[in-house]
């Protein structure tokens, strides 16, 4: 996935990256509006790696450095964090698309779904409980077409 500021069709990505920074009272820096900036130009959850492969081309960065942005961004609720069943995290901007996960157990391939499949279930628990359920996330996981193909 390549980065390149140049050719970004939406320029004012680190101007609105920079209010992000602002608004959560979290010190500004060039690396981590350079982060945030992947994040608006991704539209898929990243890993550590991810932003690490993407920004070396045309940054000196530290996969260090880029570890502590990603946490001080989880800390203040500008990223969410999520889990995957091998202990990889991936990253999102908070309030960006809601995104559910698919792995293959097979060759590894991560997909992601768009729609929400428990949004009933999320309703029933709510008027069951009482419990306001304010976020969650789910990852499936299973064999992909490809692999299912080289199966058989």
């Amino acid at each position: 996935m390549p980065f390149d500021k140049n050719r970004c069709p939406n320029d004012s990505h680190g101007i609105e990256s920079q209010k992000i920074l602002k608004n959560a009272n979290l010190k500004m820096t060039k690396k981590r509006v350079l982060i945030i900036d992947c994040f608006k130009h991704s539209n898929v959850p990243l890993t550590a790696d991810d932003v690490f492969n993407i920004l070396r081309e045309n940054t000196n960065i530290n996969l260090s450095t880029i570890y502590r942005a990603l946490s001080a961004l989880t800390d203040s609720e500008i990223l969410t964090k999520q889990t995957l069943s091998d202990g990889t995290y991936v990253f999102q901007l908070n309030g960006d698309v809601h995104r559910h996960i698919l792995t293959c157990k097979e060759c590894g391939k991560i997909d992601y779904i768009e729609f929400c499949p428990i949004e009933k279930t999320i309703d029933d628990i709510t008027s069951k409980t009482g419990f306001e359920i304010t976020g969650h996330s789910l990852e499936f996981t299973g064999i992909c077409p490809d692999c299912k193909k080289k199966l058989k």
